[in-house]
């Protein structure tokens, strides 16, 4: 590994350039930092396998990568459309939900002219240099062998290699198979034209990529032989909360009072908010009900079994290409068995592990009683003052952050608070108050009005 031509320490490294990193990149452009971001992909892609073309983003089109901290910035999706000359289409449109599609070519074009942005290279590691007071980043082309490419030095480095597709244990053997169409739905589309031949195909999960996966496969397949089954752990087909004071926790206000409660009360609360995040978008579920009942017009039950509350007990194969399910009802607690051609695992995805990146700075890393890095409210991990660097994280944080720290509305609001940290300044001011609801009590603060008193009788005008 040898020292980086750039002999001046970086002001700030990116790990990962994702929405997330992106959203900092654009608003750290303007400001006099010295930044660089890597990512080993080629080029900015989110979720190409789930670019479906009625897929939309669940957060409105005002929650891009900068307008909620600087609607003025020139890398706002606005600003985008105007320099395709497509802003009066979408104007006329009146779309507040845009595309995924369209949010992918959006991020793409913003990446494209922030020359802080290295693609094509890897982050093999993060240490702190005491001798320099500085951390060193290891940083190689993304098909250079181990322990090649060169060392970067950076006052600062931010985290924002995202999450990896999850598969749960019964099924990974399965899902590690090359020659079995057990494929995750991050990559549906490049295995779409199989799985829409394949005899029955069976979609595992019901959160919105199992709905919008699902919608897709019985949208190609035709009446009366789609041979589909949908089936996931949640009570029920849920619908997303959407409602506009339910919506209010993915304000600042309630990641501030999130991250103020004890572990033990954050750790309980986050998996009962699942509705928050994980459920599906009420409109996607409208429309796979309109297809099945459009498909009972003429008489007859689509062959498309919907079934929650189930999970995967094992899985294996039973012939070349045949998958046999084992799958127990959480409640009834009846157990049976599902012969399937092909397995959507529409499971989600879990947060991408620091340790090995980080795996140098460990001795300085401060954890929580279950070993996850603690992380403050300046969305830095906490380390022992001998490291006077920060390291800050972009979606690693559910655990100390809450329900919003996946979601892209609050992207730009933790760019702008780990620029203002960092600089020391505040180029993004951030509003005092941003939800009607008031979380929590506030102990400075009198919550409890004053005992009624009887109504003293004003007389009237005449004296009557």
């Amino acid at each position: 590994m040898t020292p980086t031509s750039h002999d001046a320490p970086r002001d700030l490294v990116g790990v990962g350039i994702g929405p997330f990193n992106l959203s900092l990149a654009a608003l750290a452009h303007p400001l006099p930092l010295d930044t660089a971001l890597y990512d080993r992909r080629a080029r900015f892609d989110w979720h190409p396998g789930l670019l479906l073309d009625d897929a939309t983003v669940q957060v409105p089109f005002l929650a891009d990568l900068v307008t909620l901290a600087d609607p003025t910035s020139p890398w706002t999706f606005l600003n985008h459309l105007r320099a395709r000359e497509r802003l009066y289409p979408f104007y006329f449109a009146e779309q507040f939900h845009i595309r995924r599609t369209e949010y992918d070519a959006y991020c793409r074009w913003v990446a494209e002219h922030l020359p802080a942005l290295h693609f094509g290279h890897r982050v093999d590691t993060v240490r702190w240099s005491p001798d320099d007071a500085l951390f060193e980043v290891d940083v190689a082309p993304a098909d250079a062998p181990a322990g090649s490419g060169r060392r970067v030095r950076a006052r600062n480095v931010v985290l924002g290699v995202g999450t990896e597709p999850w598969v749960p244990e019964p099924l990974r053997p399965l899902a590690d198979a090359p020659d079995l169409p057990v494929v995750h739905a991050d990559d549906y589309l490049r295995h779409r034209d199989t799985l829409l031949a394949a005899g029955h195909v069976t979609v595992v999960g019901t959160g919105q990529s199992g709905a919008e996966v699902f919608l897709d496969l019985l949208r190609h397949r035709p009446a009366g032989r789609e041979r589909l089954h949908w089936l996931g752990r949640t009570e029920a087909f849920a619908p997303m909360e959407y409602s506009k004071l339910g919506l209010e926790h993915f304000t600042p206000d309630h990641t501030r009072y999130f991250h103020a409660l004890p572990e033990s009360v954050r750790d309980r609360l986050v998996p009962a908010q699942w509705q928050l995040h994980k459920a599906i978008d009420a409109a996607t579920l409208a429309a796979v009900h309109d297809e099945l009942y459009r498909r009972t017009l003429h008489g007859g039950w689509p062959d498309a079994v919907l079934t929650p509350a189930v999970h995967v007990r094992a899985a294996v194969r039973t012939a070349p290409a045949r998958i046999e399910l084992h799958l127990e009802h959480t409640r009834q607690r009846t157990r049976t068995r599902l012969t399937t051609d092909a397995v959507v695992l529409a499971t989600g995805h879990r947060a991408r592990p620091l340790d090995r990146l980080l795996a140098p700075l460990d001795p300085h890393l401060r954890r929580d009683r279950a070993g996850r890095p603690r992380v403050d409210e300046h969305f830095r991990l906490v380390l022992d003052h001998a490291v006077t660097g920060s390291v800050y994280v972009q979606n690693a944080e559910l655990h100390t952050h809450g329900v919003g720290t996946p979601d892209l509305g609050l992207a730009a609001w933790r760019s702008a608070v780990i620029l203002n940290h960092l600089t020391g300044e505040r180029p993004y001011p951030q509003p005092a108050r941003t939800a009607f609801t008031t979380f929590g009590l506030h102990p400075t603060t009198r919550q409890v009005p004053p005992a009624r008193q009887a109504a003293r009788l004003t007389p009237l005008a005449d004296g009557t």
